[in-house]
């Protein structure tokens, strides 16, 4: 069933001045009206339509309502100029033409859990694990499971997103709580789904194949149990319609031993989380929660329930484990997200899976939090935590959870959901000194009672921050200049254009020489210190006078001379930045 709809009028605001501060009725909070050494996020306001609002570097251009007969949005997908919302009801389409007016065009019903979506050229993939999926996308009562049921992930066809027709899509054991688009460098003709099911494992009177094995701390190697692998799951792109798993690697299994279940398999009530209370959920690592693919570089970083994993995709229907951490204050690897070049890898965890008020002020700053790790000789080799620094109150649920990268050339960049601890942006170009540079967080929905709410998703999608709120909608945002993100970062991000995008997919996002580029790099050189006072107005002044000539050698000149006048390196960023747009104008 299609529901189509006009834009609604409902959370429409409108962001009123450069500096970032944001209007909403009477709860102005911006940072220059807090008092020194106070964080504006502190004790905003409680409401649903009319929560306080306090950001920096980053402004609100819109917001809509979760439309009618939808519940609790989820992650989010991109293509062309859409934004797919997933949901437990379904999904829902937003037209993104205009980041400052977007607007609801389709909201597809058809529930089955959260309702992950993902999209490649034109298909939508969605995931279903919630026992209420039904074949149909329809809502009345399951009566015959194995007729009637779906557990696994739905193939929609979307070449016309006003009318999506669902394809037959794939079944599985564990249902699908998320998955992964998987493409090969090599196969043009197929593209891949990994699938991660966390729920209960289905009868195999209801599908064929499934074979349900007791959690255990002792080794397990025998039979074929649904647990402790993932599913591989190959789409014809000519024929997606016979779509179909094709292996299901054991990417937890002991090398030595042979058990299945080699990784971390901790169970309920046998070891407590260090802030003294049970780990919730718990690291029994038997299946991953979700996994982020880097086809290019061949790996896959997974966030595996106990354990954050690296795992060779060369052969992306077998799968090679080719290490594995893991970490007493993580109560749940949730999620991955890779820097642009692959070197780096960003882990979160999901203590309290996702309901729980987990930003106290009470609570330490590795708990609930990302794990940084630079990828080592095949390595995961620990560098540092990042949690979000203002605390929340016990109305609100928090912890880290869906983000991914903002291409600003010479920095590792992220912007990442926390649910009602808003939208945080980090730099972690220095993995040992991950440090926030941007915000924007809501009061809470209730001042009484925890009500579940909050970013689900914050990605960076051609110049903006998208956001999937639990409760209250869909929003869009832009960056604006501050100190820790000057003008040209923001407009040299903004020239990556992508056709689609799907967080957990990533590739190199590679810049062509521009004059933006160039000045992020001089940009970057004087907010550290490196480049300033007469050499840099002296470097400026010839970027300038190359900017105004426009083309030629002339132009050619003035920005090789500016690169020698800056006295950096010849392999430095700001020194091969303005070399290539030199080489670009000749």
């Amino acid at each position: 069933m299609t529901i189509t709809s006009r834009r609604p009028a409902r959370w429409r605001r409108r962001a009123i001045a450069a500096s970032g501060a944001l209007i909403l009725g009477a709860s102005l909070m911006t940072a220059t009206a807090a008092s020194a050494g106070d964080d504006p996020r502190v004790d905003l306001p409680a409401g649903f339509d009319d929560a306080g609002i306090a950001a920096s570097g980053v402004e609100l251009l819109d917001s809509l309502p979760v439309p009618a007969g939808f519940v609790i949005n989820s992650d989010l997908a991109f293509t062309g100029d859409k934004a797919i919302v997933g949901s437990f009801s379904g999904f829902q389409v937003f037209d993104i033409s205009d980041p400052a007016a977007p607007a609801l065009e389709t909201a597809f019903v058809c529930p089955g859990g959260q309702g992950d979506v993902s999209v490649y050229g034109d298909l939508l993939f969605m995931s279903v694990e919630a026992t209420n999926g039904r074949i149909d996308c329809g809502t009345a009562p399951i009566t015959d499971p194995a007729a009637e049921r779906f557990r696994g992930v739905r193939i929609f066809d979307i070449s016309d997103l006003s009318n999506p027709v669902q394809l037959p899509g794939v079944q599985t054991c564990r249902g699908s709580h998320t998955h992964t688009v998987v493409t090969d460098p090599d196969d043009a003709a197929n593209v891949y789904i990994y699938n991660s099911g966390t729920s209960s494992v289905r009868s195999a009177l209801e599908l064929e194949g499934c074979e349900n094995a007791a959690l255990t701390t002792d080794p397990v190697t025998e039979g074929d149990p649904t647990q402790w692998r993932i599913d591989v799951i190959k789409v014809p792109l000519a024929a997606p319609e016979t779509a179909e798993i094709v292996s299901q690697p054991r990417i937890f299994t002991d090398v030595d031993t042979g058990a299945y279940n080699g990784l971390q398999n901790t169970l309920p009530g046998s070891a407590q989380h260090p802030s003294g209370s049970t780990y919730s959920p718990t690291p029994n690592t038997n299946t991953c929660h979700d996994v982020t693919a880097f086809p290019e570089i061949g790996l896959l970083a997974g966030a595996c329930q106990g354990n954050g994993i690296l795992v060779d995709i060369s052969d992306p229907v077998n799968p090679v484990r080719i290490d594995a951490v893991a970490d007493t204050n993580f109560s749940y690897w949730h999620s991955a997200t890779f820097n642009n070049d692959g070197t780096k890898v960003v882990f979160t965890d999901e203590w309290g899976g996702g309901t729980g008020a987990r930003c106290l002020e009470t609570h330490q700053p590795e708990w609930g939090a990302n794990a940084l790790f630079d990828i080592v000789d095949g390595k995961l080799e620990f560098a540092s935590y990042y949690k979000l620094p203002a605390p929340q109150t016990a109305q609100e649920n928090c912890v880290a959870h869906n983000g991914s990268i903002i291409p600003v050339p010479g920095r590792d960049i992220m912007v990442q959901a926390w649910y009602q601890g808003g939208m945080s942006i980090l730099d972690f170009t220095d993995t040992e000194n991950p440090v926030e540079i941007a915000y924007l967080d809501r009061g809470p929905i209730s001042d009484t009672a925890l009500t579940l709410g909050g970013y689900w998703s914050t990605y960076w999608y051609n110049g903006n921050v998208l956001g999937s709120e639990i409760a209250r909608g869909f929003d869009t945002m832009e960056l604006v200049e501050s100190d820790m993100m000057s003008a040209n970062e923001i407009a040299a991000a903004g020239e990556i254009e992508l056709a689609e995008f799907n967080a957990q997919l990533q590739s190199m996002l590679e810049h062509d020489p521009s004059f933006a580029v160039a000045r992020s790099y001089v940009d970057q050189a004087e907010r550290a210190g490196t480049l300033s006072g007469a050499q840099l107005d002296k470097v400026n002044k010839l970027i300038d006078k190359a900017e105004s000539t426009k083309a030629g050698r002339s132009a050619s000149g003035l920005l090789t001379a500016a690169a020698s006048e800056s006295g950096f390196p010849a392999d430095s960023d700001l020194v091969q930045g303005l070399k290539a747009l030199a080489a670009s104008l000749r």
